[in-house]
């Protein structure tokens, strides 16, 4: 609503709106002044801007250290450069940090070595806004998706050293285990199933080492989205609307013989190999959703499959 008051003014020229975010305008601004406005992305800073500032901030006598003989070595100054993500404020923090917490020598100079830089600034800064939330899930996903085991340890490690929740990062994991992969290999579902319950009793950091497992086991796993046959089914529902269950499916145990329920059943343990020729879906339903990959254990469930298609098939065209 405060932001609707904006807009007026800003159609008619009134005010000229300037504004800086760290959140994803197109998430936190309405869009009627997202479309009336340019919107610039301010990347991180290179190492050698960076190094600027610093060598800036050193040698500045108004702003910076210029009146004060301070002496950083160059793998101290590549240290903050490197360990400061491209984020300035940081690095100028940790050199601060460094020189006001270091007492002059002898000879009056504040030397700046490695040990003291790792000591001003001991965490790579991270940026992990919402914007860095849902990209690193995605690379993270992907990664599991493409089979690239390396790949996903980074994104993972990445999610756990900025402080994600790792109860989302291990439900992806359960969604991709039957979205991805599936019945090429249905152990990918307890396994990453194990993780989540793995987490519960063991918590970080240690679950780390399940959630690594789960994500390796995952990425180099056979792959198939056959599951996603569930969806043309329920297409077919929704598009089909109320379809009666047929006769010889319904439940025998209530009203078998007045209506006839259950008539006709034929109950596959009763016949060689466990299976019976039978129509499972309604009159007029065609089916033939699921397609089973050739990876992994699906091979096995394709050809199966096959010989129970054709035995159906050769019954509907008698």
């Amino acid at each position: 609503a405060q932001q609707d008051a904006l807009l007026p003014h800003v159609e008619d020229g009134t005010i000229i709106l300037i504004g800086s975010t760290t959140e994803n305008p197109y998430f936190e601004v309405i869009s009627p002044l997202v479309s009336r406005s340019r919107v610039f992305q301010l990347k991180p800073l290179g190492e050698e801007e960076i190094e600027a500032i610093l060598r800036r901030a050193l040698a500045d006598p108004e702003r910076g250290y210029g009146k004060r003989q301070v002496q950083v070595d160059d793998v101290a100054l590549q240290h903050l450069i490197t360990v400061s993500g491209g984020d300035a404020r940081v690095a100028l923090n940790a050199l601060e940090l460094a020189v006001e917490s270091t007492p002059p020598d002898p000879d009056g100079i504040i030397r700046i070595d490695l040990e003291i830089a790792q000591d001003s600034i001991q965490r790579r800064a991270l940026v992990y806004d919402r914007d860095a939330h849902y990209d690193t899930i995605s690379a993270f996903i992907k990664s599991l998706r493409g089979s690239d085991p390396d790949a996903a340890l980074y994104w993972l490690a990445k999610m756990i050293y900025a402080g994600e929740d790792p109860r989302f990062i291990v439900r992806r994991m359960i969604i991709l285990a039957s979205e991805d992969i599936g019945n090429a290999d249905p152990q990918a579902l307890v396994v990453a199933t194990a993780a989540a319950q793995a987490l519960e009793w063991v918590g970080l950091p240690e679950a780390q080492y399940n959630l690594a497992q789960a994500a390796i086991y995952l990425a180099t796993a056979p792959k198939s989205n056959s599951t996603g046959a569930y969806f043309k089914a329920l297409a077919e529902v929704e598009r089909e609307g109320r379809v009666e269950v047929p006769d010889h499916l319904k439940d025998a145990s209530r009203d078998a013989k007045a209506l006839g329920h259950g008539v006709g059943y034929k109950y596959p343990h009763a016949y060689p190999g466990h299976w019976v020729e039978q129509r499972y879906l309604p009159e007029g339903v065609k089916g033939g959703w699921y397609q089973p990959s050739d990876q992994g254990y699906e091979r096995e469930i394709r050809e199966r499959l096959r010989r129970w298609r054709a035995k159906n098939l050769r019954r509907t065209e008698r």
